[in-house]
Formats: C-alpha cells, sequence, structure tokens
C-alpha cells in the first residue's frame, strides 16, 4: 500500500522560494502518476503539476513558469519547487498518486488520483 506524506510548508515572502516534499511510502510500480494540488477554503482542489513514469510533467496555467515537479530516482520523494511566490498561492498543498498506471497520459483532476497524502499549508504575504 503507498502512503505519501507532505513536508516543507510554511509562511514566506511573495517574491520568495520555496520546495515542498511528498515522502512516498510502498510502491508506486514501473509506470504511475504522480500530482500536486492546492486547495483553499471553500474552493475545489485544483491540480497544479503532474509528472508520469517517463519524467514527462505538466503544469496549470497558473503555476507555468514558477513551479516546477520533480521526483528522485528511487521513486522515494516527490518535489514542488515553487519560485516567485505570490499572495495567491496561499493554500494547502497536497500531493497524490496513482500506480500501477501504464499510461503517458496523467490527468489533472483530483478524482484521477487515488492514494493522497495529509497535505502542507504554505502561506505567501507581502
Amino acid at each position: 500500500q503507498v502512503q505519501l506524506v507532505e513536508s516543507g510548508g510554511g509562511s514566506v515572502q511573495a517574491g520568495e522560494s520555496l520546495k515542498l516534499s511528498c515522502t512516498i511510502s510502498g510502491n508506486v510500480g514501473s509506470w504511475y502518476c504522480l500530482a500536486w494540488f492546492r486547495q483553499t477554503p471553500g474552493k475545489e482542489r485544483e491540480g497544479l503539476a503532474t509528472i508520469n513514469s517517463w519524467r514527462t510533467t505538466t503544469y496549470a496555467d497558473s503555476v507555468m513558469g514558477r513551479f516546477t515537479i520533480s521526483v528522485d530516482n528511487a521513486k522515494n520523494n516527490l518535489y514542488l519547487e515553487m519560485n516567485n511566490l505570490k499572495d495567491e498561492d496561499t493554500a494547502k498543498y497536497y500531493c497524490a498518486a496513482r500506480p500501477n498506471y501504464y499510461s503517458r497520459t496523467c490527468f489533472s483532476g483530483e478524482k484521477f488520483y487515488n492514494t493522497w497524502g495529509q497535505g502542507t499549508h504554505l502561506v505567501v504575504s507581502s
């Protein structure tokens, strides 16, 4: 069984950078999709970035060019590097996984993922 635990959230100033980590325990398999989402109160969870087994990445328009998703070779950690943070990036951030998924296409909708972490908070202030 795959379990995910996020870390690295906190409070930063606008314009600063921060890197979130998601520790992956268990085996996601040789083919998988991994993703980062965020959510603010009263809003739906927003897909930010995805990465597949071939290391192909996709990004939401809202974070394109500022955020980078990556996974280490051992598949033990998923990362989200966030640069030039803005006030509107304030949210609770979640990592998600779809283990044993043989396809190059990773979707950004939350229903596609069946494994979630508990989330980590980020507050960006100006």
